[in-house]
C-alpha cells in the first residue's frame, strides 16, 4: 500500500486565519515582553518565567507568522504610541461637536485644527501637548503681538479648565486685558479639554467676510494664570495662515528683522550717550590743564556722541513704528535728551568770548544742561534694557560700563581738589604795602 500523504487543512493558510494568528502573536509578544522586562529587573521571580513557555506551546498558530513580521507589528505599536499629537490622532469625546476640520500642524507641537462654514463662523480646536501652564492662539493685523486678541486657555490648580479672551493692548503684563477684545464668538461656548497629557482649545469666531489670509500668533507659559492674569510667555511665534487653502509662512525673517533692529539701537544709544557723552565730559573738567588739546578733545567727542547718539534716536523711532509699542517713559525720556543734546550744539555756535559779560552765565548754563542730558541718559539706557528684555548680559555691561565712569570721575575730582590745595598752601601770601 502506498502511504498517502498527511492531510493539509486549507483554511489554515488564509488571510482570516493569518490575520487572527497575527493578532494573538502580537498579544502574546507583548506580554513576553512585559514579563522579560520584570524578570530583568525581579530576578528572583524568574522561574514563574515557564508560564511563558506553556502559553508558546498551545499556540500552533505561531508557527504560521514571521518572526520578522512580529518584530514589525511590535515595533510599530511602540513608535505609534510614543507620537506626540498629530493630524492622526483623534479628538476627544467631549469635542465630538467640532466636525469636519481641516487640519495642519503648525509649530513645534501645536496642531490647528479648523472649518470655515457659509456664514463665516470659523470653528477652531488648538492643541499640544501640556502639563501646566497656559497656551494661547491670537488673531493679529500686522503679526505683531501689540493690538491683537487672542484666545487663552489652561487649567487651574485644582483642575478646572478656563479659556478667555484676551486683548494686548501693550507689552507689559497689565496691557495684557481680561474679557476684551476684537473676537465676536458664537452661541457655542468655547471649551477647553485635557485628554492624554494633551491639552485642546476649541472655539467659534463669526467674522464679517470670509477669512482667508490671516495673521496668528501661537504662544505657551508656563505658569498658571492667577486671578485671569497672564504671566510673560515661555515661547512664541508668528506665522501667516491661509484659512482658504491651509497654506502658512513663518515670520521668524521679520521676528529676527526687529530684533536686530532693537539690537542696533541698544547698542547705538548705550554707546553714543552711555560711553561717549560722559568721557567727553570727563575730558572737559579734568583735562584743562592742557589747554587748548582738551577743548578740541572735548568739542569732538561729543560731536561723535551726539551723532551716534542721533542714530539711536532713528533706530529707536523705526523700531516704535514697527512695535507701536507702549514704552512712554523710555520714548519721552529720549525725546528730552535728545532736546537737552541738540541745545547743546547750538549752545557751541554761540559761545561768547571769554572777555564777555555773559560769558559766565553761558559756562552756567552749558554745564548744567549738560549733566542734565548726561544723568537722563544714563537712566533712560537703563529703562531701555528694562522694557527692551535685553537680558543679563546687557544689564551687567552696562553697569560695568556705569561703574567704571563714577569710580574715575571719583578719582579725578579727588585729585583736583587735593591739587588745589596744594596750591593754596604753596602759594605765597600777599605782601603788604
Amino acid at each position: 500500500m502506498t502511504a498517502e500523504p498527511p492531510h493539509k487543512d486549507s483554511s489554515s493558510n488564509s488571510p482570516v486565519v493569518k490575520a487572527t494568528a497575527a493578532v494573538r502573536a502580537l498579544s502574546l509578544s507583548l506580554s513576553s515582553s512585559s514579563s522579560l522586562f520584570f524578570f530583568i529587573y525581579y530576578p528572583s521571580c524568574l522561574p514563574l518565567s515557564s508560564s511563558v513557555s506553556t502559553n508558546l506551546q498551545h499556540m500552533p498558530a505561531m508557527a504560521h507568522v514571521s518572526p520578522a513580521f512580529i518584530f514589525f507589528a511590535l515595533a510599530l505599536v511602540v513608535v505609534v504610541g510614543a507620537q506626540p499629537d498629530s493630524c492622526s490622532s483623534r479628538l476627544p469625546a467631549a469635542l465630538s461637536n467640532f466636525t469636519g476640520l481641516s487640519c495642519r500642524p503648525i509649530w513645534n507641537n501645536f496642531v490647528l485644527r479648523y472649518s470655515q462654514d457659509q456664514e463665516n463662523v470659523l470653528s477652531v480646536v488648538l492643541s499640544t501637548t501640556y502639563t501646566v501652564g497656559w497656551i494661547g492662539m491670537g488673531f493679529s493685523m500686522d503679526g505683531r503681538m501689540v493690538g491683537s486678541s487672542a484666545m487663552v486657555g489652561w487649567t487651574g490648580k485644582t483642575g478646572i479648565p478656563h479659556i478667555k479672551q484676551f486683548y494686548l493692548r501693550g507689552q507689559s503684563a497689565s496691557d495684557v486685558v481680561v474679557d476684551q477684545g476684537q473676537l465676536l464668538s458664537t452661541a457655542v461656548a468655547p471649551r477647553v479639554v485635557v485628554h492624554r497629557a494633551k491639552i485642546y482649545l476649541a472655539f467659534q469666531l463669526k467674522f464679517t467676510a470670509p477669512l482667508a489670509q490671516q495673521h496668528l500668533l501661537f504662544a505657551i507659559g508656563t505658569s498658571i494664570p492667577v486671578h485671569n492674569h497672564l504671566k510673560k510667555h515661555a515661547d512664541k511665534t508668528s506665522i501667516s495662515f491661509d484659512f482658504s487653502t491651509g497654506g502658512s509662512s513663518s515670520s521668524s525673517s521679520s521676528s529676527s528683522r526687529l530684533y536686530e533692529l532693537k539690537r542696533t539701537h541698544g547698542v547705538l544709544a548705550i554707546f553714543g550717550w552711555g560711553v561717549l557723552a560722559p568721557i567727553g565730559a570727563i575730558v572737559a573738567r579734568y583735562c584743562k590743564r592742557w589747554d587748548p588739546l582738551w577743548y578740541y578733545l572735548h568739542a569732538i567727542i561729543q560731536f561723535i556722541g551726539f551723532m551716534i547718539g542721533l542714530a539711536a534716536v532713528v533706530a529707536g523711532k523705526l523700531l516704535y513704528d514697527e512695535l507701536h509699542a507702549t514704552v512712554h517713559s523710555h520714548r519721552g525720556i529720549g525725546i528730552f535728551v535728545l532736546v537737552l543734546a541738540i541745545l547743546q550744539v547750538i549752545a557751541f555756535f554761540v559761545r561768547p568770548d571769554r572777555d564777555s559779560k555773559i560769558r559766565r552765565y553761558w559756562n552756567w548754563y552749558h554745564h548744567w544742561v549738560g549733566r542734565l542730558a548726561l544723568f537722563f541718559a544714563a537712566v533712560n539706557i537703563v529703562v531701555g534694557i528694562r522694557v527692551g528684555d535685553a537680558g543679563t548680559s546687557w544689564k551687567v555691561g552696562y553697569g560695568f560700563n556705569l561703574a567704571i565712569l563714577l569710580i574715575a570721575s571719583i578719582v579725578l575730582e579727588l585729585l583736583r581738589w587735593t591739587g588745589r590745595s596744594r596750591e593754596a598752601v604753596a602759594a605765597p601770601p600777599p605782601q603788604m604795602q
